[in-house]
């Protein structure tokens, strides 16, 4: 919603006489409820002014279509795309019945050379609503991204708060259990005992601690294992040979076993390692789960610098592996990741959350042009008094004839509605701006390099004598 002290300056009014001496220079069209002016991308853009009835000018961003104006009689829109040259960035359509007066490109610059009153009008109206209409869609992008990135995160933090709770409720039925097998252990004597204690801690440190079989080699094992089981007429052998199989219980282990045990006993205490071997298996998949969760807690802390302040000395590194953390949902389907980090770089005085910004754009672009599948490369190190970051993907690459335009306010390669064309240009003031560093570019099919370049500040500098 505008504020009504902008409504004159972004919409103003044509004043009748004014409209009458336009409409020498174009032509009128009727539009019904419904019909469309122009369209977000369209090159064939004109100059319009609303004669009757009400225009409706929208942009979409992502899902949403977000509403930026309503045009009424005496209101005009176009000028900002046919100065430019750029295609419209924004769609229109009748909300009313409607008469539009539209002027073509080089008539309407002959009225900004010629018309002075007019012009007037025209370019403050410009300057106004190009900082409105940008200072809304920035916004709007900011929201997009974290829309998407809560969503990857609900779902990286269900997955392990889904199996801790799978574990727990299998682990509360497995002490059941243990506690009928361990009573029926009592025949055993105090060497039999120690025997098969030894055995289950090799056993869960073998199923903590050693390499996993590949699929082949592990099914053979539980064939073969099941196989034994059976020769020695276990009940729910199937069942108990997964977990003698992980933890490294073979057919000869169990052999031993057999050798060491009374026949009548064999069973429970197969069963009773089978138990405790499952149940410290779920003790384990509980923590590193509970750890998974931690760590994503602590990335998004992390990634917004909840509770410090907004410019401070950061281990640039620490931003680039919370980013990660966090669109890990984007990167696990089939992007290698690669670090080529130099760990000896000083910490910057930076604003650390608006950086975390910066990797987003660029790695989330980067993402978006390899279409899920390829390989990013995030590399670190000192140039002179700059501390340079680079991120490299294999993606399609940026097309030599647009290349110019990437950090331009709402030019964007993605298909409409699929973002705003302003996530490199917030990198850029981020950078730029901001920091007083760098952001450059090199692309080709295959092969894309963002450079970002960032000052180092003097060791006994305090981040609080730096300037925004």
């Amino acid at each position: 919603m505008l504020h009504d002290s902008n409504q004159m300056t972004l919409f103003p009014k044509l004043p009748d006489d004014a409209l009458e001496e336009m409409k020498q220079f174009g032509k009128e069209i009727q539009l019904n409820v419904g019909d469309v002016l122009f369209s977000e991308g369209d090159s064939k853009y004109h100059f319009y002014v609303v004669l009757e009835g009400q225009i409706e000018v929208t942009k979409q961003v992502g899902v949403e279509t977000k509403v930026l104006a309503i045009h009424r009689h005496g209101e005009f829109m176009g000028e900002l795309s046919m100065l430019t040259g750029s295609g419209a960035i924004a769609n229109a359509h009748a909300i009313a019945p409607s008469r539009v007066l539209q002027i073509d490109v080089e008539t309407f610059r002959h009225i900004l050379v010629e018309c002075s009153p007019i012009a007037d009008m025209i370019l403050s109206a410009m300057a106004g609503r190009t900082k409105d209409v940008e200072a809304q869609l920035r916004q709007q992008e900011k929201m997009a991204a974290l829309g998407k990135m809560s969503a990857g995160l609900a779902h990286e933090l269900n997955n392990p708060g889904a199996a801790a709770q799978r574990a727990a409720s299998q682990l509360r039925g497995n002490f059941k259990n243990l506690q009928t097998l361990a009573l029926q252990l009592n025949l055993l004597s105090k060497d039999q005992l120690k025997f098969i204690t030894d055995i289950q801690n090799q056993a869960t440190e073998h199923a903590i601690h050693s390499p996993k079989l590949d699929p082949l080699t592990c099914s053979d094992k539980e064939d073969e294992v099941t196989e034994w089981l059976e020769d020695h007429d276990i009940s729910n052998s199937w069942k108990l040979a997964p977990t003698l199989v992980t933890a490294g219980l073979y057919t000869e282990k169990l052999d031993t076993v057999a050798d060491n045990i009374p026949i009548d006993c064999l069973e429970h205490v197969l069963k009773w390692l089978d138990a405790t071997l499952s149940s410290f298996g779920l003790i384990h998949e509980i923590e590193q789960s509970t750890t998974r969760i931690s760590e994503l807690v602590k990335a998004i802390k992390g990634y917004s610098y909840m509770d410090q302040a907004p410019l401070q000395e950061i281990d640039i590194h620490e931003g680039i592996e919370n980013t990660l953390l966090i669109l890990h949902h984007c990167l696990k389907k089939g992007i290698i990741v690669n670090r080529e980090f130099d760990r000896t770089l000083p910490k910057i005085c930076a604003y650390a959350s608006e950086l975390n910004q910066v990797w987003t754009n660029l790695i989330d672009n980067a993402i978006y042009a390899m279409k899920g599948k390829g390989d990013l490369t995030i590399r670190t190190y000192r140039e002179n008094n700059c501390l340079v970051v680079e991120i490299l993907d294999t993606g399609s690459g940026i097309p030599p004839a647009i290349q110019s335009r990437i950090f331009e306010p709402f030019f964007t390669t993605k298909g409409v509605g699929k973002g705003t064309g302003l996530g490199l240009e917030i990198a850029y003031r981020i950078v730029v701006n901001k920091h007083h560093g760098d952001i450059r570019f090199e692309s080709q099919p295959g092969h894309t390099r963002f450079r970002v370049h960032l000052p180092i500040q003097a060791e006994n500098r305090s981040c609080q004598g730096v300037s925004e």
